[in-house]
This record gives structure tokens, sequence and C-alpha cells, in this order.
């Protein structure tokens, strides 16, 4: 006998009475029965129209305190529970609700019973129960949850003295992937999205930003008041507050940063933004977000950028690297298309955002520098992708661009190289279906039309493509023999395909002749003087690092006559260089260099330097040094960045229980989040560093 035909709720919020066809939004069956095993929330049964947020913020105690009004309205009858995420170190303190009165009656406001229960180590779920005047499906009511949260793992509490400028405190958030449960109550899957407002009291001398249009500001009563008109994620919600100032560059944008480093950052910025801007509009379609500003972070910021919408925020150690600054934030503006305004619609197929910005990130830097640069740049970061490809093996699960999360399992935890450039190879594959590169970029901006401020699923983008190319579709393209689209995304291994990058020859053509030179087993001096690094790119430079730094180990002959002709040069270029260098010194013991690994480690105090090094020398015969070096430094150190250390260290031998105590923080200043990024430099920390 068949199975009974259930209707079915489709994200479009329309009974499906045939399972297999388009609801009346277009949309496929599968957004319909779409689970995110990362979100405790019942998202499914409301529609979030709005929420606020209005919050004060006390330094002192690092706590905000406030209240969060939630507009919903059920979609189905017979919901008697609101189900939120949330996290242990927010504390609840009341929830109430008003709903409106029906026929002239007066507004029924009545306080809600609630309970909060274990979910994974990363949230808790927050079960609201539902009065029966609610239980009307399309009749809109309000939530208000009144609450104080701490130092959960979206909030970032820095003390003066870990800040650029040493002189006040500052406090940030981080909502990518699952964090923002934290901040504040939420349907904290990229499924959902809704507008939003904020009112922020802070102190005398705090500025407040969020990833919002400041809609309001009373100097007196240090009020901020924000406003986002467009529907986001929870995750694209942010916030800043600390001693910023701001110099405009540009008619829609400006850079916010402590005073002490806002004059570099607008040296390094320049009039470039509006350029990429317009540049990324000709390919696009209009940036619909208004403001495009960026605020430097100080070096505890966990990862290197984020596309916040109106607002990306970047670590600030990144200014001393010209080049990778420029693709950060080029890559940061191309989310404003892909990501933000269409979102993978769960974590499990992250690429549709970051594989598209690599892309369009990439159409950007080559309209506005050339083929040749972008093929530069892709090599790097393909080589990074083969390299970690080599450590994990080809079956590993992780590189599959549908990744299968499991309950429990921290998406953040699976931030990999595999979004970003294998999904970059399968849209670029996509381009190349096409024929026309300039097609496609008419393909992707009608896409970006259709699904603006949606949440999609990889189906939504290959039907849309077939729909687009009609010849492509009756042609089979999907089905094409070891590159069908189906193998794309749930194979594992490498991408099947990558893009001919001939282009950037003249540039990787040089690094590829060296390497090999430094590979034979006795190297012509003479010959390897004719190669001027000085004149090189950081690409190119880094390339050089990269490839050799998978050559090791050396010989110690070779590492002498390398420190003999780079090691002075190299203290004078970026930290993207130095650490590379760095790295092979560590990796192949060279102890004459080591003060310079000490020298770095004083200086950089950001996880993208700190953690590879550390990992390097723990796995190699200096861990008594790396031991010595975080005791010096540790008091520098981000307490989240300090816990990570400090497991690197007490998973090596370096460490025995007598040694032990003496590098413990006190449990008052440890970290409440459990999902710290995990300490794995070696497979590519610094090469996942385009974007949250």
């Amino acid at each position: 006998m068949a199975e009974l035909q259930r209707p079915t709720l489709c994200c479009c919020r329309k009974v499906l009475t045939v399972p297999g066809k388009s609801c009346e939004g277009g949309r496929s069956l599968a957004h319909c029965r779409l689970v995110d095993v990362a979100s405790a929330s019942n998202f499914h049964s409301f529609k979030l129209r709005h929420f606020h947020l209005d919050l004060h913020l006390n330094f002192a105690v690092k706590r905000m305190t406030g209240w969060q009004v939630l507009e919903l309205t059920p979609v189905q009858p017979g919901v008697q529970s609101l189900i939120l995420d949330t996290h242990p170190s927010l504390l609840i303190h009341s929830v109430d609700c008003k709903v409106p009165g029906v026929s002239g009656a007066p507004d029924v406001f009545m306080s809600l019973t609630y309970r909060v229960e274990p979910f994974t180590d990363y949230g808790s779920s927050l079960n609201i129960s539902l009065p029966a005047a609610v239980n009307r499906p399309h009749r809109a009511f309000r939530v208000t949850i009144r609450y104080t949260t701490t130092d959960g793992p979206a909030i970032w509490w820095l003390d003066a003295e870990l800040t650029c400028g040493q002189t006040r405190p500052l406090v940030f958030t981080q909502g990518h992937s699952v964090c923002n449960r934290s901040f504040f109550p939420c349907f904290d899957t990229p499924a959902v999205k809704s507008t939003y407002s904020a009112t922020v009291r802070v102190p005398e001398g705090v500025t407040v930003l969020m990833s919002a249009s400041r809609s309001a500001y009373s100097k007196q009563d240090r009020v901020f008041q924000f406003s986002m008109e467009y529907p986001v994620p929870a995750y694209l919600v942010a916030l800043v507050a600390g001693d910023l100032q701001h110099a405009d560059i540009g008619p829609r944008s400006r850079v916010w940063a402590e005073p002490c480093i806002l004059t570099c950052a607008v040296s390094k910025l320049g009039g470039s933004v509006e350029r990429w801007l317009n540049v990324a509009e000709g390919l696009f379609g209009p940036y619909v977000w208004g403001r495009y500003d960026i605020v430097f972070l100080p070096p505890s910021f966990p990862i290197v950028a984020m596309e916040n919408p109106c607002l990306t925020f970047i670590i600030s150690s990144i200014l001393e690297s010209q080049e990778f600054l420029l693709i950060d934030v080029i890559h940061e503006i191309a989310h404003g298309w892909f990501g933000n305004a269409v979102t993978n619609a769960t974590w499990e197929e992250m690429w549709l955002s970051e594989g598209l910005a690599t892309y369009a990130q990439r159409r950007i830097t080559t309209e506005a520098y050339g083929e040749a640069f972008t093929c530069l740049e892709t090599v790097f970061r393909l080589d990074a992708l083969h390299r970690q490809m080599r450590l994990l093996g080809d079956n590993n699960p992780v590189s599959k661009l549908q990744a299968k999360f499991e309950p429990g399992v921290n998406p953040s935890s699976l931030m990999n190289l595999f979004t970003y450039e294998k999904g970059f190879c399968f849209v670029s594959y996509l381009s190349q279906l096409c024929g026309d590169i300039k097609r496609f970029d008419s393909f992707l901006r009608a896409y970006i039309e259709k699904f603006r401020f949606t949440s999609v699923i990889a189906q939504d983008l290959l039907d849309f493509f077939l729909g687009f190319f009609p010849e492509l579709k009756e042609s089979c393209v999907a089905q094409r023999e070891g590159l069908e689209f189906e193998r794309w995304l749930n194979g594992c291994g490498p991408p099947l395909c990558e893009p001919d990058l001939s282009a950037g020859r003249a540039l990787t053509g040089p690094v590829q002749h060296l390497c090999d030179l430094w590979g034979t087993d006795t190297p012509d001096p003479q010959v390897i003087a004719t190669f001027d690094l000085s004149s090189w790119s950081t690409f190119q430079t880094v390339l050089f690092m990269d490839r050799l730094l998978d050559r090791s180990p050396l010989p110690q002959e070779v590492m002498s006559l390398l420190s003999s002709y780079y090691s002075a040069l190299l203290d004078g270029m970026n930290a993207e260089v130095q650490i590379r260098w760095l790295q092979i010194v560590v990796r192949n013991s060279f102890y004459p260099d080591l003060p310079r690994v000490r020298s770095f480690l004083h200086k950089h105090t950001s996880r993208m330097y700190t953690v590879p090094l550390y990992e390097d020398l723990c796995g190699g015969v200096m861990k008594c040094f790396a031991v010595e070096v975080f005791y010096q430094t540790q008091a520098r150190l981000h307490p989240n960045l300090r816990r990570t250390l400090q497991q690197i260290l007490f998973q090596s031998s370096a460490l025995n229980t007598s040694t032990a105590p003496s590098l413990l923080v006190s449990p008052a200043s440890a970290p409440s989040s459990p999902t710290d990024p995990p300490a794995n430099g070696t497979i590519g920390l610094r090469d996942v560093n385009v974007s949250a």
C-alpha cells in the first residue's frame, strides 16, 4: 500500500499537497524539509518579521544587560512553544508576550514560562511556552526576553592592554557560524533572515558601531541607535564598541579604527574601496547595503575578516601586508552579493557563500588588476588546498562541498579551504560550461536578482543555472561523465578540474624556477643571485616560501645558504612573508635563526601568526623554546588564544606535571567559550584567512 502523501509546509509557508513539486514561491520541496542540525530552534514554525535589541554595555564587569523584542507570526496552527537557540553564558531573567487585540479589544500582555535545556557544547535551547491566544496562523505577536550575557563565544571583551592603543577597553562580537546565540536568543540558522534594530547604551568616551545604519545618537545620554532595513541571518548581526575614530575614504565608505592606527589604515586603502565597489557593481549589479565601512580591530580578532553588512570587521595585523589586505577587503566586498544578499541555507553548504564570493573576488581583481595578478593569487591558494588535501587524505569527508554535519558538531570547527577553493573551482567550471565569462556574469546578476535576501541550497543555484542556459540543460552537462554535478557536490577529494591559470605564468614561472634551483643537491649561488626577491610581489614571495616549506626537511648546508641569502632581506618584509620563513627555520631546526622566531612571537599576538609557529615548535625539537616564549608573552595574549596555545603545549611532551601549573591562567580569566577555532594551524590556519 502506498504511503499517504501528507501536506507539507514549505519555506514560503504554503501547503504542498503533492510532494516533489515546487511551492507557490517557486522553491523546491528540499527547502520544506530543510534541517539545520546546528540549531535547536523550531524556526520552521514561525516567520520572524523583525527583532530589536536594547543593551547596556558595562565594561567594568564585562557584561551586556538588556532585552530583546521579537516580532513573530506563526505559520501553522497548534504551535505550543517557541524554541530559540541560546547559550549557558546568557542568563534569561524573564519572558513576556504581547498579543494584539482583536476587533478593537486592547492588547493582551502576559508573562510566559520557559525552560533552558542542553543542546550541544556550543549552545542550549530556550523553550518558551506560548498561550493559546497566539496559536493562530498569520497573527503577529511580540515576545520580550530580558537577559544578561557575559563572555560567551560571540563576545570578546578586551582589556585596554589588549587593544592597539592600550588606553581604553574594547568589545566586539563575532557571530559566524553559530556563536551569536550567546549574544542574543535567536533562530541561529542561516535559513532565517529578518530585519533588526538596536539601541546601545555605553559609558563616556565609547563609540558603538553595528552591522547596520546608525539611525540616531544622543551624545548626552551616550545612546546609539541602529537599523538594518534588509533581512539578514543572525550570524551577520555584529557590534563593536571602544575608542574608535573614523575617516572618510570614499562617497559611501569610511575607515574606523583606534586613533593610533587610523592614519595607517587610511593610507593603505586610499580611494581603492570605491573603485572596487564600482567594479563589483558593474559585474554583479547594485550594491544594496548603502554604506561599505571598515573597522580595523586589535590582533585578538580571531579571524582575518568578517563580512558584516555595512561594516566589514578586519584584523589590524593585516595592514602591513598590502596585497593580502587588498584581497581580503575585495573578498568581503564580494560577500555583499554572495553570502549576505544570497546566503547558504545551511552550514553544510557553506561553499554557496564562500565559493561564489571567492569567484566574485577574482572577477573583481581581474578587472581591476589584470588576469596575471589573479592567476598568481589563485595558484597560491590552490597550492594551499592541495597541501591540506595531502594532510587529510583524498577520502576525508570534510573535502565534500556538501559536508554532512553530525548532530553536536560545531560548524565553525569545519571551516577549511574546500569551501573556498573547491567551491571556487566548481563555480569556475560552471563558467567554462557556458563558454563566455561575460554571459556567466549576466547569469550571476540574474541569480542575485532572483534570490536576493533569501537563503538558498545548491539545488536552487544549479536549477537556475540550467534554466538560464537551456542549451546546457539539453546537452545534459549535469551528467557529463567524470564531472557530474552530483560528484562535484558529494565527492571527496580535490576539485574535479581547475581553471586555466597559464595567464599568470610570467609571475609564477620565476618562483618555480627558483624553487627548482634550491631543490638541487648543490644549488648554484651565481644563478640564485640573479633572482631579486625584493622586486617580487608579496604573493610571489609567499608562494616561493610555501613551496620551500613543502620540501622540508632541507639539508643544513642548504638552510645555511638560504639564511645567508634571505634572512636579513625578509626581516624587512611583511608578516605574511616572515612567518613562512620562520616556519622553514623551525621545521628544519635551524638554530642560528631562532632569535628571529622569538622576536616575531613577541611582536605578533594574533591567532593567525602564533598558532602555526607554536604547532611547528611543539611538533619538532624546540618544545622547551616554545614554553619559554609562551611564558614571556602570555600576558599580552587574549585568554581564548592563551588557552589554545596551552592546548598545543600540553598535547606535546614539552610540559610535565611539575612545570604545567606555572603556565595555567586562573579559572576566572579562562574563557567560557567551547568554540574557539581548533588548534590546527598545520592544516592551513593561515590559508583559511579570507573570511569567516
